[in-house]
């Protein structure tokens, strides 16, 4: 093992032995270099006055080459801050953005021992950290069946965890929190566990609400009693989008200093809270430890992001920034946020109706991008090719019975086509079913 990987091992060991029992192989063999050409060329950039020949970018008159055919797209932009490497842990000034935002808009974040967020390619780039660093062959991920199917390529073909489900609903129709406990305490044989809690929910678009909030909670807490080490991550990639009573807040500062057995880890980005698809900007951040702790996780997943990507792209990073600075940002997304809500309320108000009910039912939604329709008399595999070679309308089914559609992508006035035309499609099929019996 490397002297350095060895070093944060003992300094995580001694801050907190059970986030070190939580470390998968790699996570313990991983560290970020400290004499390596980042680092060099990192003290050059300070020292170097005369000449710096250290890192592999090219310089012109003083500032990084570049295409004007390129710049000229970008010319708010100074060059420096699109064309040189990023920081493996990201550019500082958005780091620091992003914290502030996320201790605004998460108060129970407040003076749990919060790190810095460190910027990830996107939220699944910082799940597959979180993979890296915590999970091994046999590990077991604990997700409710109504789940993101990237979790299991992650997770599962990556690193060879076992993803262990949950029904996401209860008898209730509200969080499952029985069923969560059950999973969760059947790994005392174990005594590891990594649990990913995605609110808003993908596919569901559902957030638990407050009291729910608390059992969760309660359920990881009593997990830890248990002797059960948890790596509780959140992944908030829908974050913001609240559309009714529910949660405010991420569950990663309740959890921050829940219990010595418990590591809190928040996954969240720009990507969809700023509309931003495609810049794939995100951030890990690690809460409720020590500062030696922190800094110790922060070098390790520097150390995957070396190994990986390198460093995360430099212009979208300060695109990301330009908009937090700027005065119109919070007006900007609330206006865009409202959208989102009308179109969420209108779908409720259609289904609602009962004009659909012989056809389906819909799972509880109340946030984010999506919500599932339940289908009664048709499969949905079936249904879903059949509505887009028949009427051009694309959904995604999800086993045998649901169907998720994302009102995010569909105008609010034509919410009520799209149901409708859906609705044709599982009529054609229940005749094509009646004609063959």
């Amino acid at each position: 093992m490397n002297p350095l990987a060895g070093q944060l091992n003992n300094t995580i060991a001694n801050e907190n032995n059970n986030v070190y029992a939580m470390l998968s192989n790699l996570g313990k063999e991983i560290y970020f270099p400290k004499v390596g050409i980042l680092s060099q060329s990192a003290e050059a950039k300070v020292k170097a006055t005369t000449f710096n020949a250290t890192i592999g970018t090219a310089l012109e008159n003083g500032a990084p080459m570049h295409l004007k055919v390129i710049q000229d797209t970008l010319s708010a932009y100074n060059p420096k801050d699109l064309y040189e490497y990023a920081p493996p842990a990201g550019k500082p000034e958005l780091r620091t953005a992003w914290r502030k935002k996320m201790l605004e808009e998460n108060p129970s974040l407040s003076d749990k021992g919060l790190g810095n967020p460190i910027v990830t390619n996107a939220l699944t780039h910082g799940l597959s950290i979180v993979a890296d660093l915590f999970a091994d062959a046999g590990d077991t991920v604990i997700v409710p069946d109504k789940n993101w199917e990237n979790y299991e390529l992650t997770f599962g073909i990556r690193r060879g965890a076992e993803l262990l489900l949950y029904p996401l609903y209860n008898s209730e129709r509200r969080f499952n929190a029985e069923g969560l406990r059950e999973s969760l305490l059947a790994q005392q044989g174990k005594g590891k566990a990594i649990v990913l809690l995605n609110f808003p929910n993908n596919p569901t678009g559902y957030t638990p609400g407050v009291e729910e909030g608390k059992e969760i909670v309660a359920v990881i807490k009593e997990a830890a009693e248990a002797g059960i080490n948890v790596v509780a991550v959140t992944d908030d990639a829908y974050f913001g989008l609240f559309f009714e009573e529910s949660m405010q807040e991420s569950l990663a500062g309740q959890l921050a200093d829940l219990h010595p057995r418990v590591l809190s880890i928040k996954i969240d980005g720009a990507t969809k809270e700023e509309f931003v698809w495609g810049f794939r900007v995100g951030f890990i951040t690690y809460a409720g430890q020590s500062e030696p702790m922190l800094a110790a996780l922060e070098q390790k997943t520097m150390g995957i992001i070396r190994a990986t990507i390198s460093s995360g792209p430099h212009p979208s990073q300060t695109f990301v920034l330009h908009a937090l600075n700027a005065p119109e940002f919070t007006a900007q997304k609330q206006e865009k946020a409202a959208i989102m809500k009308g179109r969420a309320n209108k779908v409720k108000a259609i289904l609602d109706t009962g004009k659909y009910n012989e056809g389906w039912e819909y799972y509880p939604f109340n946030s984010g991008y999506f919500m599932c329709l339940k289908l009664k008399t048709v499969d949905a595999e079936t249904l879903r090719v059949h509505l887009l070679n028949q009427y051009g309308v694309g959904t995604i089914a999800l086993g045998e019975t649901d169907l998720r559609v994302a009102f995010s992508c569909i105008e609010e006035n034509n919410l009520e086509e799209l149901f409708e035309t859906i609705y044709s499609g599982v009529k054609d099929l229940e005749k094509v079913s009646t004609t063959v019996e």
